[in-house]
């Protein structure tokens, strides 16, 4: 028996010291999940643990069919999903002049920055364009599941994620041009010291 069925079925009975073996397990890949969803760290705690909360309220129901990681990271995004049905409702927030900006493909953005600075701009993000970039992007979803799961319309959805991708490319812009200053500044420095 692997030991993530063991942990499962010593959840189920109660087992904190399972449970607490679960949770180091796997709370840190979905902490990365909750933070691409929330807007600071906190509300990604908060996610995490109201994620987790289901996660053992539910695990009996888990059938040991397909990945469990994948069971429990569908739980995540449902709680973080829910978390913002129940404060807002989607719809674009931002006002983008789409002629002004050449909207790069996501990977393009990706290979641009670094993980960290990128996470730090989708948490920047209006929460509608936020979940709506993520759900596509990350969790591969089409406009169509996205409209359903937070009862926007399919266009709606486009949007946000049009304009989420313009607001990412305008800060990842803006994020070479300051490095870019930065190295010009370094590079002299170093000219005149010699």
């Amino acid at each position: 028996m692997t030991e993530t069925k063991q942990l499962i079925q010593g959840c189920i009975k109660q087992n904190r010291h399972h449970q607490n073996r679960l949770y180091q397990l796997f709370a840190p890949g979905m902490f990365a999940v909750c933070i691409r969803y929330s807007k600071n760290k906190e509300e990604a705690e908060e996610i995490l643990q109201e994620g987790f909360m289901k996660v053992f309220t539910h695990l009996h129901q888990f059938n040991f069919e397909g990945s469990f990681e994948g069971w429990i990271r569908k739980i995540i995004v449902n709680c973080a999903l829910q978390k913002y049905r129940n404060n807002a409702r989607l719809h674009a927030v931002v006002d983008i002049e789409t002629n002004q900006y050449k909207i790069a493909e996501t990977e393009n953005i990706m290979a641009q920055i670094g993980t960290k600075e990128l996470v730090n701009m989708v948490q920047q993000l209006p929460p509608g364009y936020r979940l709506v970039f993520n759900l596509y992007v990350f969790e591969g979803m089409k406009h169509r599941e996205i409209a359903e799961h937070l009862g926007i319309s399919e266009g709606t959805s486009k949007s946000n994620l049009y304009d989420a991708r313009a607001l990412l490319q305008k800060s990842v812009t803006h994020s070479l041009q300051v490095a870019k200053k930065i190295l010009i500044i370094y590079e002299k420095k170093i000219t005149q010291h010699r």
